[in-house]
């Protein structure tokens, strides 16, 4: 049985206040929860699970865990669960700490300007991830990566794309030996640039885009061009048509 303080702290971890003070973050559901725990992307500290677990029957995982893994009944899982249908499983995981992010000269690096949705950043972790990008720099006051919905959006990307926090203006100036892309509505259209193999993308936020500050910064402005009527893309969307673009040969 779970005491009031555990599911009180639990619970408290969709906040995150909670998550920066514990260091500790959820994931929830068998598919995220397993491929955490199989490919040790972060430390578990403990696992919440009820009967209908898979992973009670494997044995090398529960190995693995040792005494982290503890039977829940389905009313308790309902209570530390952040979603109105749990299942199966809940997961503490440990915030690591995250070194400084360069640009790297022989890859690409996205840059994220104050992006608030947690389904739009956790699609543009897992979309980098799906283009073989591993660096991703976000203005301080984006979405906090380990907010649950971001993490259960990523599906896993999460562990495999570094996701860095900082002053962008400043990173920029740091960072600007290769070249710096700027995602605007007027720009030179996608399809006319050359594939890319070294350079910064710089998304913007989902409502007023880059800030004028980074566009002023940038080499050269792209778009991707407009037929119809809508007023712009969503910032994940965009991401998505962006790498596909300047990575295909």
């Amino acid at each position: 049985m779970l005491s009031k303080a555990t599911i009180k702290d639990i619970q408290s971890l969709q906040h995150k206040k909670f998550r920066n003070e514990r260091k500790v973050f959820a994931a929830e559901g068998p598919k995220l929860v397993e491929e955490f725990l199989s490919t040790g992307y972060f430390d578990c500290e403990q696992v919440y699970a009820t009967a209908k677990w898979k992973g009670w029957q494997d044995e090398k995982l529960l190995s693995a865990l040792k005494e982290k893994a503890q039977l829940i009944e389905e009313f308790e899982l309902e209570k530390i669960a952040s979603y109105t249908t749990p299942n199966q499983v809940v997961a503490l995981f440990k915030i690591p700490e995250i070194p400084s992010i360069k640009a790297e000269k022989k890859s690409i690096t996205i840059l994220l300007d104050s992006i608030q949705d947690p389904g739009n950043l956790g699609t543009i972790i897992r979309t980098a991830d799906w283009f073989g990008i591993k660096n991703i720099i976000c203005s301080e006051n984006t979405v906090d990566q380990y907010n649950t919905k971001v993490v259960q959006s990523t599906m896993a990307s999460l562990g495999r794309v570094k996701v860095g926090y900082t002053d962008l203006e400043k990173w920029v100036e740091e960072n600007h030996h290769v070249p710096l892309f700027a995602t605007v509505l007027n720009g030179k259209p996608i399809g006319e640039l050359s594939p890319i193999n070294a350079g910064v993308i710089m998304i913007g936020n989902e409502a007023n885009g880059l800030s004028q500050a980074l566009i002023d910064k940038a080499d050269e402005c792209i778009t991707i061009p407009r037929l119809g009527l809508a007023e712009s893309l969503n910032a994940a969307v965009a991401t998505s048509i962006f790498l596909y673009e300047i990575t295909k040969d």
